[in-house]
């Protein structure tokens, strides 16, 4: 019997993560969630799901939640779905030197660290799957989410390069680019805002505003808005594909982002940019 390919998910608590985590069990595979809070381990546990507290800003608990995992997956690891993340709201002159490092730690340095430590079980594998859960943000900018867009593009610089070191291994990155989303991201998003941002003086504080009033919003926020089973069907590809592809769009903004990102020149596509965003609004 064919033993199931094990993969370690971040962020598995909520949203994106939490699905992607039980559906791959559905596909099949052996998938340890991880989450950052004892409970949420707990709740995972109750479900039904394997799962390990790991905590991305921290270099010590990323080391024993990984340790933990393996020991779940007798040692090995097929696949890794870095996940856990959130976004700081606010304008770049208003993210402060310790908003910017609390965002990046989480997620760009936890993520690197994590991939860093699986990088030679997958070599000595000869296979493995790096899947990083970008955004949109990861290549088309929106006024007031410079701290979140600032990490996600040293994300995709991070993977575009190490994708073509690992070229040869039998290790694949991918990339996925969603745009708006179902889950908690929003409400995260509002509490960061509140810790880091809110009640600062700033010239941007009707632009924060509206901004404040879509945060606090109940349902969708635009049009373009899909369930997480959009990011999972392109996990699972990612996964399964003998050709996984480097960059996976989802939903309509970023394949149009990404198609006007080409079309236009630098003045137009922040004109479209700026327009999108309704100052803050969307």
């Amino acid at each position: 019997m064919q033993k199931k390919q094990p993969v370690l998910i971040t962020g598995g608590s909520s949203g994106i993560g939490h699905h992607v985590s039980q559906e791959l069990v559905g596909a099949g595979f052996q998938v340890v969630a991880s989450a950052r809070k004892p409970e949420d381990v707990e709740r995972l546990i109750s479900q039904g799901l394997d799962a390990v507290r790991l905590d991305l800003d921290e270099p010590q608990s990323i080391h024993d939640g990984l340790q933990a995992a393996l020991a779940i997956t007798g040692g090995r690891l097929y696949g890794l779905f870095n996940n856990g993340a959130y976004g700081i709201p606010g304008a770049v002159e208003d993210i402060s030197w310790d908003a910017l490092e609390a965002q990046l730690r989480t997620n760009v340095l936890g993520w690197h660290e994590l991939t860093r430590l699986v990088i030679p079980l997958m070599r000595e594998a000869g296979a493995g799957r790096i899947i990083q859960n970008s955004s949109v943000l990861g290549f088309a900018p929106f006024p007031y989410r410079g701290a979140y867009t600032c990490s996600k593009f040293a994300l995709e610089g991070l993977s575009d390069t190490l994708r073509m070191e690992l070229h040869g291994s039998g290790i694949h990155v991918s990339l996925i680019e969603p745009g708006p989303i179902r889950s908690r991201f929003r409400d995260n998003a509002y509490a960061k805002y509140l810790e880091y941002v809110k009640g600062r003086p700033s010239v941007h504080q009707a632009s924060y505003d509206a901004m404040e009033a879509r945060l606090q919003k109940d349902g969708d926020t635009t049009a373009f808005t899909l369930g997480p089973e959009a990011v999972f069907k392109r996990v699972l590809h990612a996964l399964q594909s003998p050709r996984p592809k480097a960059r996976y769009p989802v939903t309509t903004p970023t394949y149009a982002f990404a198609f006007l990102r080409r079309l236009l020149t630098t003045r137009q596509m922040d004109w479209v940019l700026r327009k999108a965003s309704g100052g803050g609004s969307r």
